[in-house]
């Protein structure tokens, strides 16, 4: 079962056990439902919703089960429960593709209007919907930079220190007791943070694979993988490749 999925089945209101971490030397806290906290400026972070996957795959003949909307918004939820936030940034791929927020049923858009009441919103905007958000709370933008971190959607190989990014999806391999676990993965060497995706349909991109060359320093990259209810931090070199 995909472990989104099983995460969205689950009492997700039990206490957690998230890993404390400095990105540029600001605080952060990964949550093990794939959020990250910013305490010092009361930031929720999460990237890689990709809300209404599902429709979009069936505008285009292919069915998916048409729930993944509905668990992602649960989910996220949960995390704006757990630490009511000032202002919650989105890194980009929010919705599945272009058409997803205006296509959206209102009772998912009523649920985001409620998340949203009180709080500073951010859409980044991502590869797979790169013309924003349609009329739903909050403000779209490339990327937005504060407290010396830079939120965007991809990471750049020109731009390390400080930045926040998704897209990536990583994801990690380990053994447990002799057997081999794979999650979606907080990936930091402390100068930059990639985020695991949040959506409860996407998949995961190794943190081994070629794409992630050159972002890292891997002497000190750490993947904080997502458990049940905590995180799991493991050194790059003790991954499986």
């Amino acid at each position: 079962m995909n472990h989104r999925l099983a995460l969205a089945a689950a009492d997700i209101t039990s206490p957690v056990a998230g890993a404390e971490i400095l990105v540029n030397g600001v605080a952060a806290l990964c949550d093990p439902l794939g959020a990250l906290y910013l305490p010092d400026h009361e930031c929720l972070v999460v990237s890689d919703l990709h809300l209404e996957k599902g429709a979009a795959f069936a505008r285009r003949g292919m069915m998916l089960p048409p729930y993944d909307t509905l668990a992602t918004l649960n989910l996220l939820s949960a995390v704006i429960t757990r630490y009511d936030p000032r202002m919650v940034i989105s890194l980009g791929d929010n919705f599945h593709d272009r058409r997803g927020s205006e296509l959206m049923p209102e009772a998912f858009r009523s649920v985001i209007a409620a998340l949203a009441r009180g709080r500073d919103w951010i859409w980044i905007n991502g590869n797979h919907d790169p013309d924003g958000i349609f009329d739903l709370p909050g403000q779209s933008a490339d990327e937005l930079v504060f407290s010396g971190l830079v939120f965007r959607h991809e990471p750049s190989l020109l731009l390390g220190k400080g930045e926040i990014a998704g897209h990536l999806h990583p994801s990690a391999t380990v053994c447990r007791r002799g057997k081999y676990v794979r999650r979606a993965c907080f990936a930091s060497d402390g100068s930059r943070l990639v985020m695991p995706a949040f959506g409860v349909l996407t998949g995961g991109l190794d943190l081994k694979h070629k794409a992630m060359h050159g972002l890292f320093d891997r002497a000190d990259l750490i993947a904080h993988l997502l458990g049940r209810d905590r995180i799991y931090s493991v050194r790059f070199n003790s991954l499986i490749g």
